[in-house]
């Protein structure tokens, strides 16, 4: 919670860089333009190696453990989370935040009071990491914390239910600059006040790498929740949202351009067809997922959890002519984009054939034979793609 009262969380340890600028190094920075990317498809970006390493850190408030790396002796860079102090940081984000319409007791007590009307609550929780999920050097503080809560509600989309608040934990470094950090906050309150949702806590400590974890609470009204397991064979599978552009941004921006805009701007804040959720429950929905790392291997989860077959059909896939066009200039092929790459956070459900509802595209079918596995045109890839924290 954000609270002058609550105990701040144990720093992680993790060695990681923090992406500040394109050029120059900093004590605690590493440099972000230069530093060669390593890539996938699915939209998450690979840590950069190299760099200068962390030296600054900032103390923490509540009872620290006696593992917390000590305070650096250098005095904090002006302007940064460490001159201010975190007390201070926490005022200012939690300053004018909107109050969600299931908000009973927001920001300033030890934990938050929300309305659950429905008697259930959905939780999902998502880690963003500097260098795995995002790079400050290539969007602003509160592009990524738009991204963060987008994101994050999308997971609450795609059980059917509409968000009603987030928590937010966040770990940065002692000199990460104040502003970015404030722009996180704006960032996560404006996404999670377009769909009524409020902003009611979190926490704030020290890290040597900037980290998001954002959790969020979401709200059924009365209907059932729309899971990973009831997809069934002579269903059609559909996507409500964009496929392919967040990718499309990813490989621009690892090649060191910030253009075109459209692409470049997907990938740093997704358009998630949030609304769509509960539109597909309510027609009845068989299954549902957000696809956020490849459609190919989210499809995979709800073959593999409803023990079906599923095959894509590519003529159907929605490949948008200005990103084929970028596709052209980059020499890569559009499809794979789409099957691929994640971060676009659109949804794929099934339907009954008569079923499907305004927004969503047919993209291919449910089979009854090889349970767990994802064809595309009928044959099967040697690799679904995606993204996988710990192979890809």
């Amino acid at each position: 919670m954000f609270s002058v009262t609550g105990c701040s969380s144990r720093p992680s340890g993790t060695s990681a860089r923090f992406h500040a600028g394109p050029t120059s190094c900093r004590p605690g920075w590493s440099p972000g333009g230069g530093a060669p990317v390593r890539q996938d498809d699915s939209g998450h970006v690979r840590q950069p190696e190299g760099g200068c390493p962390i030296t600054s850190s900032f103390r923490s408030s509540g009872s620290v453990s006696s593992s917390v790396p000590s305070a650096s002796t250098a005095a904090p860079a002006p302007g940064s989370v460490g001159a201010r102090g975190e007390f201070a940081v926490i005022g200012r984000l939690t300053a004018g935040l909107a109050p969600g319409s299931a908000t009973t007791l927001g920001p300033g007590d030890d934990a938050a009071v929300i309305t659950a009307a429905d008697g259930r609550v959905v939780a999902s929780v998502d880690v963003l990491v500097d260098g795995v999920h995002f790079r400050t050097d290539w969007a602003s503080g509160e592009q990524i914390g738009r991204r963060a809560a987008l994101a994050s509600m999308a997971d609450i989309a795609a059980m059917g239910a509409v968000p009603t608040a987030l928590l937010v934990g966040l770990t940065a470094p002692a000199d990460i600059p104040e502003d970015l950090v404030l722009g996180l906050g704006r960032g996560l309150d404006a996404e999670a006040a377009a769909v009524g949702a409020g902003l009611v806590g979190g926490d704030l400590t020290r890290s040597e790498v900037l980290t998001i974890s954002v959790t969020v609470l979401g709200d059924l009204r009365g209907a059932a929740p729309v899971t990973r397991s009831g997809a069934r064979p002579g269903q059609v599978v559909a996507v409500a949202g964009r496929l392919g552009w967040a990718a499309a941004g990813l490989t621009v921006l690892s090649r060191g351009f910030r253009s075109p805009a459209a692409v470049v701007g997907a990938y740093r804040v997704p358009e998630p067809p949030l609304a769509q959720g509960p539109v597909a429950a309510a027609a009845g929905a068989g299954a549902m997922i957000d696809v956020s790392d490849g459609l190919l291997a989210d499809l995979g989860h709800i073959a593999v959890a409803s023990g079906v077959g599923v095959d894509v059909r590519t003529a159907q896939l929605p490949v948008a002519p200005r990103l084929a066009e970028v596709a052209s200039a980059l020499g890569r092929d559009p499809l794979e984009w789409v099957l691929t790459g994640g971060d676009d956070h659109a949804l794929a459900a099934t339907f009954a054939p008569d079923a499907v509802p305004d927004g969503w595209v047919v993209i291919g079918v449910v089979t009854d034979s090889d349970a767990g596995v994802v064809t595309v045109d009928g044959a099967a890839r040697d690799t679904p793609g995606g993204w996988d924290h710990f192979t890809s």
